[in-house]
């Protein structure tokens, strides 16, 4: 028997018995006029049999059928006329009446009213069945046509790209958002601030000194203490063992890649995802790239993408920033698991799997999964191995620990994965927050849900030059110090929402954070001590106070040095962990960070600082 009649034999209608008669047509006339062959679609019957996913979007996937070729074929097994919506633009009011969001989310655009009857292009006929009962209470009397699906979001964005731009900005509640947040002229609050310090610094200097010296003590040693609480946590811990056969349930996921100026490394990010080990009809990847952004968007248009990984245009708006982007793209995602990457990514090929596993032996409270980030140029120079290191201890040691005690966990930024109906439940990103990866953490914890750490590892690149790494990190604790601020506006709420423990474990580790960048050059002015020279702080304390500084900075520094040297031995670079007694002379650097941060947020909070990836991708050079 050949192929062509097994498939009119067995397949076809076991689908149909499946509830699937009209889908399976679509595959029968492809086979019918040639345009795939009896071979190619048994292979796509297969994978559309065992991740339970769509049959044309097996074959879409797989490249085994171009959209022009099953559109035809859909209008005629469905019955429904093409729509020309290149020559023809939908009537905007229509849209607005189904909503520019809602019209991405289902794959489908309000056309033109015929009489009392509204035309609706859809990409997914099979799909309009359950949607008629929203369309007509929104429209009124509806009809069906057909249409690409790139040529339905080209017309949303035609005729409504300026609302989905203010809905991408706009989706976190105003409470929680910092999109409110002023420039310290705007600002009576921090003014006044300002005058008071420096008023106590003018009229009574050795006082102030010493409070903020009391300050950056106290919480040096509560950071500390944290630091090693999470460490301890993540020790005991049983190390992960061989992973398991899988018996996930087939899930589509999606994975969100922002890319900004990023022409040179887009093919090679392009080559990164394609090694990823998941059903390519179950995969659904979308790089989001910024409407003048004309020199990525080339870039990716000779990349020559898979079918499974397309890109979206973000609309221009107010802020330019990852989060914005991430938010645009979200309405076009079909996944109900949503990933993030960066653009110099190179996950581990069974990531996807694990992931859906872990999410799916999990329980609804657990909404985000963390995976390990990691470098893959670890020994470029001096910075990137600190980079390294400091990477090891905060994602194999301090971030598992908090999340074992069950407190705050600041996400990455990457590798990230949420469940979507959670992220649509509160907003998803706050597209003004650069640091919206921190924020989105607080969130999710201040609303009951959970971040777990899982073991799969992101390979980056490490920002190993001064300036570029000074820049990042000045845009990092820019945003820790705009996430703490946005969320201590209603400290009550929030010490209801976290819990006492979760509450204290958020001021910790934000505002202590905040505050050893910014007091660490006062607490080093102390080494002045060793060259003989007097200090006015030193003379004013007693010998008690001295005694108890100097245990909190020893106590400091060791469990620095034993995280950062624990953590490097969990990575598989085979660094010398000599290298974790030059920390001391790397966090300096951040230090200068904080005050460019600051700076920014009293001037220009919502100024992203661009990090240019793609530089050290082949740098490996000898330890």
């Amino acid at each position: 028997m050949g192929a062509a009649e097994r498939i009119s034999e067995l397949d076809l209608p076991q689908a149909a018995a499946r509830g699937q008669r009209r889908t399976f047509a679509v595959g029968a006339s492809l086979l019918r006029e040639g345009v795939v062959s009896p071979e190619e679609m048994l292979t796509a019957l297969a994978h559309q049999g065992r991740e339970s996913g769509r049959l044309p979007d097996v074959l879409r996937a797989r490249g085994l059928v171009v959209e022009r070729d099953l559109l035809g074929v859909d209008a005629r097994n469905w019955g429904l006329r093409l729509v020309d919506l290149d020559a023809t633009l939908p009537d905007p009011r229509l849209i607005d009446a189904v909503g520019a969001q809602d019209c991405l989310r289902h794959g489908l655009v309000p056309w033109a009213k015929v009489g009392d009857v509204t035309i609706v292009a859809t990409s997914r006929p099979e799909e309009f069945r359950r949607l008629r009962p929203m369309l007509e209470a929104r429209l009124g009397p509806v009809a069906a046509g057909i249409a690409s699906a790139r040529a339905i979001l080209g017309a949303i964005h035609a005729r409504r790209g300026d609302v989905l731009a203010r809905a991408a900005e706009t989706r976190v509640a105003p409470a929680e958002s910092c999109r409110s947040w002023p420039r310290l002229h705007q600002s009576p609050r921090a003014m006044l601030v300002l005058g008071l310090t420096f008023a106590a610094l003018a009229l009574a200097p050795l006082a102030t000194g010493l409070a903020a010296l009391g300050f950056a003590v106290f919480t040096l040693a509560c950071l500390t203490i944290l630091k090693i609480a999470a460490t301890v946590a993540a020790l005991r811990a049983p190390l992960p063992g061989p992973q398991p056969a899988s018996d996930a349930i087939p899930t589509v996921v999606s994975i969100i890649v922002a890319l900004y100026r990023e022409a040179d490394i887009a093919p090679r990010l392009v080559r990164r995802l394609a090694r990823l080990d998941y059903p390519v009809e179950l995969l659904d990847v979308i790089l989001a790239v910024e409407a003048e952004d004309h020199i990525t968007l080339d870039a990716l248009a000779n990349a020559e993408l898979p079918p499974w990984m397309r890109v979206v245009v973000v609309p221009e708006g107010q802020v330019k920033t990852k989060p914005r982007a991430l938010n645009h793209a979200l309405d076009h995602a079909r996944g109900a698991i949503i990933g993030v990457y960066d653009a110099e990514d190179a996950p581990e090929p069974d990531q996807l799997k694990r992931v859906v596993e872990r999410f799916q032996r999990s329980g609804p409270e657990v909404a985000c999964l963390q995976g390990v980030l990691d470098y893959y140029n670890p020994r470029t120079n001096w910075l990137s191995r600190c980079f390294t290191i400091e990477y090891a201890g905060w994602f194999r040691l301090v971030l598992p620990g908090l999340a074992r005690l069950g407190l705050v966990v600041p996400l990455g930024g990457t590798t990230l994965f949420f469940r979507r109906e959670v992220l649509d439940k509160l907003g998803a990103w706050d597209a003004h927050n650069v640091t919206e990866d921190a924020d989105l953490g607080i969130r999710l914890a201040r609303h009951g849900y959970r971040t777990e750490l899982i073991d799969t590892v992101t390979l980056e690149e490490a920002n190993c030059r001064p300036l570029p790494w000074i820049k990042q990190r000045s845009r990092w604790i820019k945003g820790y110090m705009m996430t703490w601020a946005v969320h201590m506006r209603q400290p009550r709420l929030l010490w209801r929402q976290l819990g006492p423990r979760g509450f204290l474990g958020f001021q910790v580790l934000f505002l202590g954070t905040i505050a050893q960048f910014l007091l660490a050059p006062l607490l080093w002015s102390f080494l002045i001590l060793t060259f003989g020279f007097g200090h006015p702080l030193y003379a004013a304390l007693p010998m008690a106070a001295v005694w108890a500084i100097a245990g909190v900075f020893f106590l400091s520094e060791a469990a620095n040095i034993f995280i950062g040297a624990v953590g490097l031995g969990r990575t598989r670079h085979g660094l010398s962990r000599l290298w974790v007694l030059t920390l001391k002379v790397y966090y300096p650097l951040a230090s200068l960070a904080a005050y460019k941060g600051l700076l920014e947020l009293a001037t220009r909070p919502f100024y992203w600082d661009k990090t240019t990836h793609g530089i050290f991708d082949h740098a490996e050079t000898k330890d």
